[in-house]
């Protein structure tokens, strides 16, 4: 049972500033993980608790305004990847009802001159004191976060440590905070309803702040549901569709859900907010060919990043 559950906890600093000795134990210790179950926590990620906290209170803010205020913030055609997104709108794939959640979302600030930028909506700003400002730091710590875990990512498959960094940078990664909004009256859910269905992610990797509290499950490879703690600030990292695909499945992007609370705690919100890594959407995703081999044949068939998010955005109800 021990290797189904091999979620561990990395130091960061041990890969940016560590020895040679600790950096390949690092990239070593995340790609097994990866291998195996899909999900690391992390310590010393750039966030500090003071703009963790400022983080909450910005979110919790916005999501405490009356549902006619937050819906002028949800733009139609933009498929929920930038501004709000109101409940009942996103369900797991081939599940039969919505998760119960809203969300918001962030996406890339180009400041470069790239042209990439042209591809890109704009960022929907909120009137709210410090939100902006805090959700756009936040995004650019988790994508330098993203970036790091990236690189040792890429040492451990066995290719140049930077192989990630012109497919990121720039990249079309999503900041979303959600919602999972209290349910003053859970016995009149469908019997199938919660908060976030069993699925896994589109993108590279996903960051996630605030795991700590209940609900987040992974499935293991024996078919049981194993919780997911992160320690105090520490940050959630698992593997994306998009990672698993161009690894030819030799990294794992396990199946997680998160589940409904008992009861008594359904009346009480509960927040997120992960951090989506994308690369650009003209990145290849045609698996690697140092992962086939005889035994281990190409697994699928050859597209870009942003043909495989167009289908995927389809399949969860948000194009």
């Amino acid at each position: 049972m021990e290797n189904q559950v091999n979620i561990p906890r990395l130091d960061l600093d041990d890969y940016t500033q560590g020895s040679a000795e600790e950096r390949k134990r690092f990239s070593d210790e995340i790609g097994r993980a990866f291998t195996e179950t899909g999900f690391v926590t992390i310590a010393n990620h750039g966030m500090d608790k003071a703009l963790i906290d400022e983080l909450y209170d910005v979110v919790q803010r916005f999501f405490a305004l009356p549902d006619d205020e937050k819906a002028r913030y949800q733009i139609p055609g933009l498929a929920g990847q930038r501004g709000y997104t109101s409940k009942g709108r996103e369900k797991a794939k081939a599940a039969h009802v919505p998760d119960l959640k809203e969300f918001w979302q962030r996406g890339q600030t180009v400041t470069d001159g790239d042209r990439i930028a042209e591809e890109y909506p704009e960022n929907v700003s909120v009137d709210l004191p410090g939100f902006d400002e805090i959700t756009a730091e936040v995004y650019r710590r988790l994508e330098r976060t993203g970036r790091e875990l990236l690189k040792a990512i890429a040492v451990y498959l066995k290719l140049e440590e930077d192989y990630f960094e012109d497919k990121v940078h720039n990249g079309n990664s999503i900041l979303r905070a959600i919602h999972y909004f209290p349910i003053l009256n859970p016995e009149t859910l469908p019997p199938d309803a919660v908060r976030a269905g069993a699925h896994e992610d589109i993108n590279l990797i996903t960051l996630l702040i605030g795991a700590s509290a209940d609900g987040l499950e992974v499935l293991t490879r024996d078919g049981t549901w194993f919780p997911v703690k992160a320690a105090g600030d520490d940050i959630v990292v698992n593997v994306g569709d998009m990672l698993q695909r161009l690894t030819n499945n030799k990294l794992k992007s396990t199946t997680h859900r998160v589940v409904n609370p008992p009861v008594k705690l359904m009346k009480n919100s509960r927040y997120s907010v992960p951090f989506f890594l994308h690369p650009k959407v003209n990145m290849s995703l045609a698996c690697l060919p140092e992962c086939i081999d005889l035994e281990n044949p190409k697994r699928y068939p050859d597209c870009t990043a942003g043909e495989y998010l167009d289908e995927r955005l389809r399949e969860i109800g948000l194009k």
